[in-house]
């Protein structure tokens, strides 16, 4: 086992074993708003998510950060004639600003993160971490990526091919991480989009650690189709490819991809679809990006864990019951003995306990928790309530 490799597996099994001083904070790290191609005000946004019990959350809008002045033209339409109502009730004129152009249109000046984060943040309770989505192309192909506590705007980077964008932009992170001392980390958002980002172009890169299993936009294919893997399926595959080549975990989250906050449906992208669950210290940016990057969190559509253990062994969970819901744990991972082979079903669990001893035998185990309970205006009519928790290789 390489150095590196094995300084991981330690510092993961430490922080799975030493949580007790750890706590769950819940949070979404994909939504946009009127500062790019959502349909709602910052602070509407950030009270939904606060008022909903999250922790944190972002506004990751399309090649912008909200510093600056910025006005919204609105569109002349019912729905954002009634948002601007909402907004004006809950805020005020004093707060609101608005102008008339010269022909007659409504625009109102958006709310900075500078502004508008005072109204929502309390210590220990509620936080925002500024994001940002990187949105590049290549032959039109949409090559998305959200940077977790950007401190300043990046520039997409382009390049000549997939994979040579997506690892520009992943290295442009890295820099302003090394040169600011702050920690973020770049994720990939849904593959599958306008079926963009294929497993091979992700095995190509290096420094790549988290992509969107799950997303809550009804475009994105988060489950493939006759000729393209799902998000978990290109999940094994590449995980495969990156410990055959001495690269860390790659870990999956679960996000809403929000933009509609008016009309709720299938044919939507709404909030409250899909969210990451986080151990960490304390509810700050340094704090929840440690753990993530040890890979102490689950990404979730609605099952909760009670708890969760991985000791170097063997990987333990609980879920936190619900009243007539029943449970399914599933253990998937791949063989050393046939990497070609990847994510196969180790063991099926029926309740609200499993646990899964490694043998050596495995190149990785993660586990997927699937109740009886429909979801909530799903990404897909039929969803069920489902959780995934991340990969993790012996010790």
């Amino acid at each position: 086992m390489k150095p590196i490799f094995y300084l991981l597996c330690l510092a993961l099994t430490c922080l799975f074993s030493c949580s007790s001083s750890r706590e769950w904070y819940k949070g979404n790290l994909h939504t946009h708003s009127y500062w790019s191609d959502g349909d709602n005000y910052p602070e509407m946004i950030m009270d939904w998510y606060k008022t909903q019990g999250y922790d944190f959350a972002v506004l990751s809008d399309h090649n912008t950060l909200q510093v600056g002045e910025r006005w919204k033209q609105l569109p002349k339409s019912p729905m954002h004639e009634q948002a601007l109502e909402n907004y004006l009730e809950k805020y005020g004129e004093d707060w609101v600003e608005q102008r008339t152009d010269s022909a007659g249109r409504v625009q109102v000046r958006l709310k900075t993160l500078g502004e508008y984060r005072p109204l929502f943040e309390e210590k220990g309770k509620f936080l925002i971490i500024p994001s940002e989505e990187l949105s590049a192309s290549f032959e039109q192909k949409p090559l998305h990526m959200n940077v977790t506590n950007i401190q300043q705007y990046i520039e997409p980077a382009t390049g000549n091919s997939v994979s040579e964008v997506l690892q520009r932009n992943l290295d442009l992170v890295k820099k302003q991480r090394d040169e600011t001392g702050h920690p973020m980390f770049l994720h990939i958002n849904h593959p599958n989009f306008i079926w963009a980002i294929t497993p091979e172009d992700m095995m190509a890169l290096s420094g790549e650690r988290f992509f969107e299993v799950y997303n809550g936009h009804p475009e994105v294919h988060n489950y493939g189709d006759s000729l393209r893997p799902s998000m978990e399926a290109l999940w094994d595959r590449v995980q495969v490819s990156y410990l055959l080549s001495a690269k860390p975990l790659l870990y999956g989250l679960a996000v809403d991809d929000a933009h509609h906050y008016h009309v709720f449906g299938e044919k939507q992208s709404n909030p409250g679809r899909g969210w990451v669950e986080v151990r960490a210290k304390s509810l700050s940016p340094e704090d929840l990006i440690e753990a993530m990057e040890a890979g102490d969190f689950y990404a979730s559509t609605g099952v909760l864990l009670e708890e969760l253990a991985f000791d170097g062994e063997k990987l333990s969970l609980s879920i936190r019951p619900e009243a007539g819901v029943s449970y399914t744990i599933r253990f998937f991972g791949t063989k050393k003995s046939n990497p070609d082979e990847a994510g196969v079903l180790l063991q099926e669990i029926q309740g609200t306990k499993g646990s899964y001893l490694l043998d050596g035998t495995e190149l990785y185990v993660r586990a997927k928790v699937t109740s009886s309970k429909s979801k909530e205006n799903p990404y897909r009519p039929g969803d069920m309530e489902e959780a995934w928790i991340q990969p993790v290789t012996k010790k």
